[in-house]
């Protein structure tokens, strides 16, 4: 195999040639202490840059077992080694030349720890993927700075940031230790009848709307009360204690900027885990958790919406609601019901993010505007259905309507981002001041009728392109020449989810025969990812993919205009 030496004389060799001569150093390369492979070279100074991979043998890296010991471990350490390896390589690019040229960077991780392809543990080495912008002047090749990016500052940033030995022990061993320890808390909440736990001490305030890191001064550490502390011993932090918050109904309420929307943002993103001293690392969710909103203007193809909506006008039918410009209603009654249909077992509302008429309609109106007049069931008279027949429990802030403390189980009030348990509270109040609406929910909650992708209808297609799939940060995914919009679904936290998903999108076409279920794809591509790593979804070795769950897969192929389904009564 050739060595760095060659590479280095290959590179000088290429000095003044013309760009694309670069494409004879792809291959792979034999440096000390590890292999440098380039994967894919650049036809050109301004295009995506040169993709490259390095692999440091295990015995080499000298990280100690036992903080590889567990797939919670590795992703931690990994999700650790990807921030030092860019913090080291930003310090060691030295743009020079036409358009990327001399840019070294890799995929970072944001708050969120996630499994990723620009990290990786396997086959008995530490894989790093990057990328690096090859060096030129217009069009011709500078060889001897490319010669000095990688074959001098690469393996000076494998070093800084690939050998235990020049990291900081404590810092690696906390990102270990705090993912392993935020799956166990996780992992014991159906144990303990929870759908959420939030830590004592936690920093739940961000800095800003665009800025995700912890609000340092100023921040108030969350206290859970009394009545709702629940202890729990974790591998590596002990014992720890916190707010649990039941299955079943639970109301987040309070004043304007109270604190309730940020907890239940912080809700939101606890289906994820978080680096350490993120202030939520110990802030977790039921991984099923799905937040629901209204999202006017998106399509729906063949949602059964009548738990909901059902006698519309002129005679839609609901009971396989297409539309390709959705109202906010006929959008979160949608939403609720994919949420269900991809196996959902928690919802998280937001009133401020809900369609009002969705949400409740008071005495008041029922009386001017009759049932048989009005198609919408709201809200409130489904949630209670919702827990009772199917087990899906509802987290809602809630500061406009006492009507939902009717058919809650737990109330929690945000004083000054402070919780307190006011459930005995609201329930004498709602004894006292009965609610004189009629509820209007029927007996039962009703069907969520499974459907069926037909992968027709899913066309990736554009110009000469077979497949043309980009992302776009985390709001756009272009499939062909469709692009969906998904700025409206919140728990997508990292563009190397939508890249992912975009590449599960083609999978998604590959098995959507109009006989398998979403569900039955889903589950699918699930089991393909876990046994293959995001790795399975391309047939290249790329390192900017990040994991994403089922169900911000399934939001995304839902919000494709061209989505066509099979419903179970056969109607395409």
């Amino acid at each position: 195999m050739p060595s760095q030496e060659d590479l280095r004389r290959m590179l000088l060799r290429l000095d003044n040639g013309p760009y694309p001569a670069y494409k004879d150093i792809k291959g792979s390369y034999d440096f000390p202490g590890f292999r440098l492979i380039v994967d894919h070279v650049q036809g050109d100074p301004f295009a995506a840059p040169s993709r490259m991979r390095v692999r440091v043998p295990l015995d080499v890296a000298g990280f100690p077992p036992d903080l590889l010991a567990g797939e919670a471990r590795v992703v931690g350490v990994c999700s650790f080694l990807a921030r030092r390896f860019h913090r080291e390589a930003r310090r060691a690019s030295r743009p020079s030349g036409s358009g990327k040229s001399g840019r070294i960077d890799i995929d970072a991780p944001g708050q969120e720890v996630l499994p990723t392809t620009a990290a990786l543990v396997r086959e008995g080495a530490v894989e790093l993927r990057f990328t690096v912008g090859l060096p030129a002047r217009g069009r011709r090749i500078l060889g001897r700075a490319a010669a000095e990016i990688l074959c001098d500052r690469v393996p000076e940033l494998v070093s800084r940031a690939l050998r235990y030995r020049n990291l900081n022990p404590a810092e690696v061993r906390a990102a270990a230790e705090t993912n392993e320890d935020a799956e166990a808390l996780r992992s014991r909440l159906p144990e303990l009848g929870l759908v959420a736990f939030v830590a004592d001490g936690a920093v739940l305030p961000r800095l800003s709307g665009v800025d995700p890191r912890p609000l340092g001064a100023g921040a108030v550490p969350f206290e859970s009360p009394p009545s709702l502390r629940v202890e729990v011993d974790l591998p590596n932090r002990g014992r720890v204690a916190g707010m649990g918050i039941p299955r079943g109904i639970t109301l987040i309420v309070g004043g304007g900027f109270h604190g309730k929307s940020t907890l239940l943002e912080a809700l939101e993103l606890g289906v994820y885990n978080h680096r350490p001293a993120d202030g939520r690392e110990l802030v977790v969710t039921d991984p099923t958790a799905v937040k629901i909103r209204s999202e006017d203007g998106r399509a729906v193809a063949g949602v059964d919406i009548r738990p909901f909506i059902s006698n519309l006008p002129g005679g839609v039918d609901t009971a396989a609601f297409s539309t390709q410009d959705a109202s906010g209603s006929t959008s979160q009654a949608s939403n609720i019901v994919e949420a269900l249909e991809a196996g959902s077992r928690v919802l998280l509302v937001d009133e401020d993010t809900s369609a009002t008429n969705f949400m409740i309609r008071d005495h008041r109106m029922q009386e001017l505007i009759a049932k048989d007049k009005e198609p919408i069931t709201p809200f409130v008279d489904k949630v209670r259905q919702l827990w009772e027949e199917r087990g899906v429990s509802t987290v809602l802030v809630m500061g406009g309507s006492g009507d939902y403390f009717d058919v809650a189980d737990t109330v929690i009030a945000m004083d000054a981002f402070r919780p307190r348990d006011v459930t005995r509270q609201a329930k004498a109040i709602a004894e006292r001041y009965r609610a004189e609406r009629r509820p209007e929910g029927g007996p039962a909650f009703g069907a969520v009728t499974p459907r069926r992708p037909l992968g027709g209808s899913l066309d990736p297609r554009r110009g000469r392109r077979e497949e043309s799939v980009r992302s776009r940060g985390v709001k756009t995914v272009l499939f062909g020449t469709e692009e969906i919009d998904v700025s409206a679904v919140e728990q997508i936290v990292h563009p190397g989810q939508l890249r992912a998903v975009g590449a599960a999108l083609l999978r998604v076409r590959a098995l959507a025969d109009g006989r398998r279920t979403l569900a039955e794809i889903l589950d699918r591509i699930e089991e393909e990812v876990r046994q293959g790593g995001l790795d399975a979804l391309t047939d290249r070795p790329v390192g900017d993919l990040a994991g994403f769950r089922r169900f911000e897969l399934a939001a995304a192929l839902n919000r494709l205009r061209t989505l066509r389904v099979r419903s179970e009564a056969g109607r395409d």
